[in-house]
């Protein structure tokens, strides 16, 4: 017996063995993957962050006591938002594993969370600061590119003049390469960023024990040492320390594809050691020469790394371009199947991965636009004086939504997370305030973008509330229309229908015409609503909801999370095993098709009802949408007032 017992033992501790490495493998392949798409952005802000303290339009002088104290400011920084805030705390608020401001308002919003009158405030806050994201979007790959593509300047000043047209290159190509999918060039980001990452410890490690006094930034009162001694000055200069931690919202972003674990890991044992480093390095060489403060990152660097570091700089810098231009993908479809945008073309360009998404309208917008903020700029610093306005308040609002959470879902400990708030709001703050006083500086731009797309968003979704209040009007409940055709039935007809219908409660327009104009009705007839829950992904077993109404009527509801996409022969399948034994290739699908008008009470300005009609008309085609076969569709029109 003991000799058994003894081999169970040994068995047991293999299989626990085995079990632990095939985790330790999971764990550095998302490790690697994560190093590659979630770090890129807050990865190239050594580039121009530094110099923008010193140099830029807000720069200060180059003296031992504003260097120790601005990278004091930076070193406190990265641990206090980044470390602190985003890793410890905001990564907690995950929408059933996802992350992000989207997901963070969503877990505000359902029924019985919050028992105040102004809930709609804080969504509408949590959307404009989703919306400013796109004005990030837009910055991110310009400055980042155009900052490494600098270097150029650096290594001889007669390739200064080709600055602008590489980088417009790169820039467009990188938008080009958009509807091919990032899955062919995602195994590299990784290796890449892991060399980045590498590079720039090196360099600063170097630096640092030529002059090891740099150090001294460490201790906190040398921040605010630089904060009482330069007064408005040196309020002004955070809002360039604020460059360090632009990408820290990405980090809460990219949670839902590779966990907390993976993303705290790489940040404790890599990103944030190689990046103290380099900052310190930076700081080192303006102490010895403060003619340095024009460009420092390529001053740390020797002559003869200087092109090879150019070409590694520009691949680490499109790397995070794309995490930026894959971010704003993933947005917009959330966006969309939340009810904040009208249907828009989706292509999915990877069978494996269902994150990697290409949105046409939305890639074309980001390349225009990036390219023309490259051209009119013409820099890399004027850029920087764009760029943090849209991260800053976004963060701003993710402490705010967070504290809600913590308080009204979590029921945290009252002092505690109020005094979370009050720490957190007076770092929020002072960094937006010092990002606003770029306001004449370009930083005008991204709150305009941010406000043009909340202003959409906003008129889509109030219009379809609209719009479905109007159609309440026009048409019966089931209730009483079951009622009515029992009374009185119409001829029925061998053959199944469904009707797609907004409301699961009211007889479809679509309906109603069809019965007036043909005087006839299936002999079965589904009425499918899709509905779109607060979770990124509904499970399979929950997705699908089927009542029999009796006369053959069915009411079916399709349930789906806001990360994925309805398959309408996927929601066939489930529903038969509810009991809907509908064959796809028999059913007809009836559609309602709305003409707009405005009423003499309109529900909104004329104005937002001319762009409301505008976004509908243009819409992506509900058949198209759901997938449904063009060759089973039949339309009816309808006019309404807004």
């Amino acid at each position: 017996m003991a000799v058994v017992k003894k081999g169970e033992d040994k068995n047991n501790e293999t299989f626990l063995n085995q079990t632990q490495e095939m985790d330790r493998k999971r764990l550095l392949t998302l490790s690697v993957a994560a190093l590659g798409v979630v770090f890129g952005d807050i990865g190239t802000s050594p580039l121009y962050a530094i110099r923008e303290c010193f140099y830029g339009d807000f720069g200060i002088s180059v003296t031992p006591p504003n260097v120790l104290g601005v990278l004091s400011l930076i070193f406190w920084a990265l641990i206090l938002v980044v470390t602190v805030k985003y890793l410890s705390y905001i990564l907690r608020a995950d929408n059933h594993g996802e992350g992000g401001i989207i997901a963070l308002t969503s877990l505000i919003r359902p029924r019985g969370l919050m028992k105040m009158e102004g809930k709609w405030i804080l969504v509408a806050v949590g959307v404009f600061g989703a919306c400013l994201l796109y004005g990030d979007g837009m910055i991110t790959p310009a400055i980042s590119v155009m900052s490494a593509i600098e270097g150029m300047g650096v290594i001889t000043h007669e390739l200064e003049p080709y600055i602008i047209p590489v980088t417009v290159i790169i820039l467009a190509g990188l938008f080009m390469l958009q509807p091919r999918g990032t899955g062919s060039v995602g195994a590299l980001f990784g290796p890449v960023i892991f060399v980045w990452f590498c590079t720039l410890g090196v360099l600063g490690f170097f630096q640092v024990v030529k002059n090891p006094e740099i150090f001294l930034a460490l201790f906190p009162w040398y921040g605010l040492r630089f904060l009482l001694h330069n007064h408005v000055h040196g309020f002004l200069v955070l809002g360039a320390v604020f460059l360090v931690v632009t990408g820290a919202e990405a980090l809460y972003a990219d949670m839902g594809h590779f966990g907390k674990r993976p993303i705290r890991l790489v940040w404790g044992v890599l990103v944030l050691p190689a990046l103290l480093l380099n900052y310190l390095g930076q700081g080192a060489m303006l102490l010895i020469n403060p003619e340095a403060a024009r460009d420092p990152f390529y001053a740390i660097v020797p002559s003869w790394g200087m092109i090879p570091m150019v070409f590694l700089a520009a691949a680490a810098t499109i790397i995070a371009s794309q995490a930026v231009i894959s971010g704003a993908f993933s947005l917009t479809r959330q966006a969309v199947q939340l009810g904040y945008l009208p249907r828009i073309k989706i292509i999915h360009t990877s069978a494996k991965q269902i994150g990697q998404i290409y949105i046409p309208l939305v890639n074309w917008v980001l390349m225009v636009s990036t390219i023309g903020l490259a051209i009119g700029f013409h820099s890399s610093s004027k850029l920087a004086a764009a760029y943090g306005v849209a991260v800053t308040s976004t963060m701003l609002i993710s402490t705010i939504l967070f504290f809600v959470v913590a308080k009204e879902k979590w029921k945290w400990n009252p002092l505690f997370i109020y005094a979370f708030l009050c720490f957190f709001l007076v770092i929020d703050i002072s960094f937006f305030l010092a990002n606003i006083s770029k306001i004449f500086h370009g930083a005008w731009f991204p709150l305009v973008i941010g406000g043009m797309v909340f202003t959409i968003m906003i008129t889509w979704k109030q219009g379809r509330e609209i719009l479905g209040s109007r159609l309440r009007r026009r048409t019966l409940s089931l209730e009483k229309f079951l009622e009515s055709i029992a009374l009185d039935p119409p001829h029925r007809v061998e053959g199944q229908a469904v009707f797609l219908t907004g409301n699961p409660d009211v007889v479809p327009v679509a309906l109603m015409h069809n019965l007036k104009h043909n005087k006839v009705m299936h002999n079965q007839i589904a009425f499918l609503n899709f509905r779109t829950r607060e979770i990124p992904r509904v499970p399979n077993n929950e997705k699908v909801e089927v009542t029999k109404l009796g006369s053959g009527f069915y009411k079916v509801i399709a349930y789906y999370g806001f990360m994925e996409e309805p398959k309408i022969k996927n929601i066939f399948s489930l529903a038969r095993e509810k009991g809907l034994d509908f064959d796809p290739e028999k059913v007809s699908y009836f559609l309602g098709r709305e003409k707009l008008s405005v009423g003499r009470q309109p529900g909104m300005w004329r104005w937002r009802i001319k762009l409301f009609s505008f976004m509908s008309r243009n819409a992506m085609e509900a058949a198209d949408f759901f997938n449904l076969p063009g060759s089973k569709i039949v339309e009816l029109g309808v006019t309404l007032e807004m």
